[in-house]
């Protein structure tokens, strides 16, 4: 299980003597079971719903580096390193040309109507937490103008 994962990776960073690892660590295991008790999963953390929440503050954690000013090297430096600690925990996120892949062949039907709107209503289910919303919507950007 991811959870349990992610709580041994934190108690062999404490072991290590690895501060910033396990406090990287740590910052995902509290927004996990921050989010479950939010939402009354507290006593079933699946793997999909730890998915979901390290994929979100992944990305909370690229906006931090994003934003961040490049004057402060020392704050780009450990937001970059706290961003690759939680990369090594999130879930594989499809390709490119996995998205078009499973578009052309499901929903040929919708993207025929050209409706953007509507594609990524319908298709935004099935690719949450497997794929990046903005690729998402780049390729069906790309299928709509090509059909």
């Amino acid at each position: 299980m991811k959870f349990e994962e992610l709580r041994q990776a934190m108690i062999a960073a404490m072991k290590a003597h690895d501060k910033p690892r396990k406090e990287a660590i740590s910052s995902l295991i509290e927004a996990i079971k921050k989010v479950a008790i939010d939402e009354g999963h507290r006593d079933e953390i699946t793997d999909e719903f730890a998915d979901r929440v390290i994929l979100k503050e992944l990305k909370s954690a690229r906006e931090q580096i994003d934003t961040c000013p490049d004057s402060r090297t020392d704050l780009k430096e450990e937001y970059q390193f706290k961003y690759d600690v939680m990369n090594e925990f999130a879930p594989q996120l499809m390709s490119e040309d996995e998205i078009r892949q499973v578009l052309t062949e499901k929903y040929a039907d919708v993207i025929a109507t050209k409706n953007k709107g509507m594609i990524m209503k319908t298709v935004m289910a099935e690719f949450k937490g497997k794929a990046d919303g903005k690729l998402i919507s780049k390729v069906v950007a790309e299928l709509c103008s090509n059909s």
